[in-house]
């Protein structure tokens, strides 16, 4: 009962992740859309499929129709049901070709050359895995065969640009048949830890195996949607942007068109929340210098607010922009005021 409670705890806090960091989106797009009811991948490999509780098995016996019956792997994994069979027949991480020799020896014993036929009707013991967060199509993924996590994604359509860069995928099942090395995995499931995995999206397109673990029945498998930062003042399209995984102040600059001419780079500011305090602390980073090389970069964290300042007039950085433009601007007055006609092009 507590290991139960432990991950109906652990589920809704994975769920009230997600909701928070949607409530936190810097650009409302109305609500997420909801998970889709089973959606089943192709059925390549099924034919090794393992039973298990809940399997339903169509066992057919030629010519004895009082021995022909639907029956259903109990909750310990036997078919106990079966007519004229006292002694259970053990089903639970057998194949049903398996089950149907077994089926045939037992009633070798009543029938000379008994001819029986085994097919699984409904396939139960699995739950179906279910894929949320940043992706275009939240579904719930019928694990009839072993699925790894690269097709889970495939199924619901793909990672969306709110994906923050980390995939958390959720335990809430021991592996029912592990094979060899998998031992652990089989296990129950320890009630005080939360059965957590974390995936970086990098490393699943990169190809690296162990990014694209398989995923076990009853699988919560988040996509983790990126958290905002906000960036104002002197850029091109001031915006509020997506902070993803190693994002560094150069390049959420340049996601929103660089800073203008007249911007004071020797002086942006990002001012950034205090953990566990209402006050904020200002940071002035120098962003001509990082250019040159000279600094290193800034790493962005969730919910910082960038100010690119503008540079003063008479600066150095744009004193020859406010000279031109008085110039200009003076001269154009003067050619208005008095009716004389200004010609499309000056040759000095």
């Amino acid at each position: 009962m507590k290991v139960k409670l432990s991950l109906i705890v652990a589920v809704a806090f994975v769920f009230s992740l997600a909701l928070f960091t949607y409530a936190q989106d810097p650009q409302p797009q109305g609500p997420p859309p909801q998970p889709q009811g089973p959606s089943s991948l192709d059925v390549q490999g099924i034919k090794s499929y393992l039973l298990g509780p809940g399997d339903v098995l169509d066992v057919r016996v030629f010519g004895q129709p009082e021995l022909s019956s639907s029956v259903q792997v109990d909750s310990d994994g036997n078919l106990s049901s079966l007519p004229f069979l006292e002694k259970p027949i053990v089903a639970k991480c057998r194949t049903d070709k398996d089950i149907q020799k077994d089926i045939t020896a037992a009633y070798s014993k009543f029938i000379n050359n008994p001819q029986v036929s085994v097919r699984i009707s409904e396939r139960n013991s699995r739950q179906p895995a279910t894929v949320f967060g940043a992706v275009r199509a939240p579904t719930r993924v019928e694990m009839k065969r072993k699925v790894r996590l690269n097709e889970l994604m495939a199924v619901s359509g793909g990672f969306t640009e709110r994906a923050s860069g980390t995939i958390q995928i959720l335990h809430t099942e021991p592996l029912m048949c592990p094979e060899a090395g998998e031992e652990k995995e089989a296990a129950p499931i320890d009630g005080t830890r939360i059965p957590l995995q974390i995936i970086k999206i990098a490393e699943l397109r990169a190809g690296k195996l162990e990014a694209n673990p398989v995923i076990r029945p009853g699988d919560y498998v988040l996509v983790t949607e990126a958290e905002p930062i906000y960036i104002t003042g002197s850029v091109v399209s001031p915006a509020g942007i997506y902070l993803r995984e190693g994002l560094m102040l150069s390049r959420a600059l340049a996601m929103v068109g660089g800073a203008r001419k007249e911007a004071k780079l020797n002086e942006v500011k990002i001012y950034r929340q205090i953990a566990g305090s209402a006050n904020q602390e200002v940071i002035t980073v120098d962003v001509a210098a990082i250019r040159k090389n000279q600094k290193p970069d800034v790493p962005l964290q969730a919910y910082d607010v960038i100010e690119v300042p503008e540079a003063g007039m008479f600066s150095s950085s744009r004193i020859t922009s406010t000279l031109v433009g008085a110039l200009t601007g003076g001269l154009s007055s003067a050619i208005t005021n008095t009716g004389m006609y200004l010609p499309s092009r000056v040759i000095y």
